[in-house]
């Protein structure tokens, strides 16, 4: 157990390895700096068995040797190299069902990446999507405490190195489809170690496409890469995230490119898509240099009701924010927002703007730590290992606050949810190396409301609805950060308000009003069957 401390004047973290999870995660560092081995560490909060409690799936990545024999095994059969389901108990406490969900053996030509988190098939169950090096896994959710791996039939194993994954409606059938990035055209017989003795930068690999399944409804998918226009986009993607930045009623991507300018897909409305990240702003720097995104929130920081951007990078790179402008552009606001001076000398990966103090205003908590475990030999000014960055947004600018603990840690997953129902979400974060913290958050006198919705005509899990709060609005989704997926049901703090009038725009085109919802509750919302 961490320290317990105060932030700002309402909520505080709690930091412990959650009771129960006794899982590490084995990246397997060699001294031949295997890029993959840097990379990895998905993690999701979902509520599996439909109990109202969330429970957490890890992602692990495998065994490395020194010099990895081909074809590459790793291992994964072994129990120290499983992903790991940890079901809530009613204490708050964990207990492994693994095993007995029938996610044990992930493959071994599999080396683990992240997770997506979704009912795909409108069942009432959510169900995981693994991205590996190597085969991708998706495991149906069967609804008694069990899941399948369908990913033959349904069609989405991919290949390669595919990073993060989120499920998303792009054509509004009210069937999730589901997008994935892919990080580099790599094996091991390409691999290489870099100048002094470091993991070698994305450019001295091959750039690969991302990948888009478009959902048939039957349990299969069809992969539209190429009619949505994706199979001639070649990047080092990450990150992946998703919202409607032009008001349009369709859904747009964008992806954090490791390393080069990043994406910024606009929903055609037709079933294609286009890169605008140079058009609208958002593919560089303010100083028209690309830089390492790697995780991603596409959420209004400032409350004005449109989504904004915030990338996460290296050091001496700050984080990115970008401002959308309400015109199709945006404008870069790393300064101005405070974040440029709070991240200059941090490296940044699983992240999400939430409210965790409920005073209305989205927060921001940021896992770090280096990408090269000897960057102090190289620049003895920059850590490999640090602690998480918590930053209170008051009325649209960050200012630091304490993570709760100063241990420094390789942070690499962080998803976020209200683990304990008591109204302040919570952060899990994935370590290399190590076992996964609990940010746990302790609250104060604040007002809040959940809301979780239910799709009818719009897919089932309500992912793309727009859902105003008195003046907040956010998006429904549980992608984004890195490599991970979070709580699907949506916060909103409201300060001193005690009520909330509420709106709700379906993705099915379907309107929903709510007055005077009375705050401190978890709000269910049925879409109505009928506009």
């Amino acid at each position: 157990m961490f320290a317990c401390l105060l932030l700002g004047s309402a909520a505080f973290f709690e930091v412990s390895t959650p009771a129960g999870i006794g899982f590490v995660q084995r990246n397997s560092p060699t001294r031949r700096k295997y890029l993959i081995e840097t990379m990895t560490g998905g993690v999701a909060l979902l509520d599996y068995n439909n109990d109202g409690l969330l429970d957490v799936f890890l992602v692990n990545g495998g065994a490395l040797t020194d010099p990895m024999p081909q074809p590459a095994n790793f291992h994964r059969g072994e129990p120290k190299y499983w992903n790991r389901l940890y079901r809530q108990n009613r204490d708050h406490t964990f207990t492994d069902v693994t095993e007995a969900a029938g996610l044990a053996h992930a493959g071994d030509g599999n080396y683990g990446m992240g997770v997506a988190a979704a009912d795909y098939d409108n069942d009432g169950y959510t169900d995981l999507y693994v991205t590996n090096y190597g085969r991708n896994v998706l495991y149906h959710n069967n609804g008694n405490g069990t899941f399948t791996d369908v990913t033959e039939r349904a069609g989405v194993a991919g290949g390669g190195w595919s990073a993060s994954a989120g499920f998303f409606d792009y054509d509004k059938d009210g069937k999730l489809d589901l997008f994935v990035t892919r990080y580099l055209d790599w094996d091991f017989a390409r691999s290489k170690v870099c100048a002094r003795e470091t993991y070698c930068l994305p450019g001295e690999f091959p750039a690969a496409t991302n990948l888009l399944y478009r959902n048939r409804g039957d349990g299969t998918f069809e992969d539209v890469s190429t009619r949505a226009g994706l199979s001639k986009l070649k990047g080092h993607g990450l990150g992946v995230a998703f919202a409607d930045y032009d008001d349009d009623s369709w859904p747009d991507v964008f992806v954090a490119n490791d390393g080069m300018e990043q994406f910024l897909l606009h929903n055609n409305g037709d079933g294609t898509f286009s890169e605008r990240g140079l058009e609208a702003g958002v593919a560089l720097s303010d100083n028209g240099k690309p830089f390492a995104g790697m995780g991603v929130d596409f959420r209004d920081y400032d409350n004005d009701g449109r989504p904004d951007i915030v990338v996460t990078n290296l050091a001496r790179q700050i984080y990115a924010v970008y401002h959308n402008d309400a015109n199709g552009s945006f404008s870069y606001r790393s300064l101005q927002t405070g974040l440029g001076v709070l991240s200059a000398a941090s490296s940044g990966w699983g992240m999400r703007l939430v409210d965790f103090n409920n005073d209305g205003w989205k927060d921001l908590f940021i896992a770090q730590s280096h990408v090269m475990d000897n960057v102090e030999a190289i620049d003895p000014s920059l850590h490999y290992l640090e602690p998480p960055m918590f930053a209170l947004n008051q009325a649209g600018r960050f200012e630091r606050a304490d993570p709760g603990t100063t241990q420094p840690m390789a942070g690499r997953g962080a998803a976020f949810g209200d683990i304990d129902n008591d109204g302040w979400p919570d952060v899990i974060v994935s370590v290399l190396g190590g076992r996964p913290l609990l940010f746990r958050n302790r609250g104060g006198n604040a007002h809040w409301l959940t809301i979780s919705l239910r799709g009818t005509r719009s897919n089932r899990d309500g992912f793309g609805a727009r859902v105003r709060v008195n003046d907040q609005w956010q998006e429904v989704t549980s992608a984004g950060s890195y490599l991970s997926a979070s709580d699907k049901r949506v916060h909103f703090g409201l300060g001193a308000a005690q009520t909330a009038n509420v709106e709700i725009r379906w993705p099915s085109g379907t309107h929903q009003s709510l007055p005077n919802v009375r705050a401190d509750q978890f709000l269910s919302v049925t879409e109505p069957e009928q506009r």
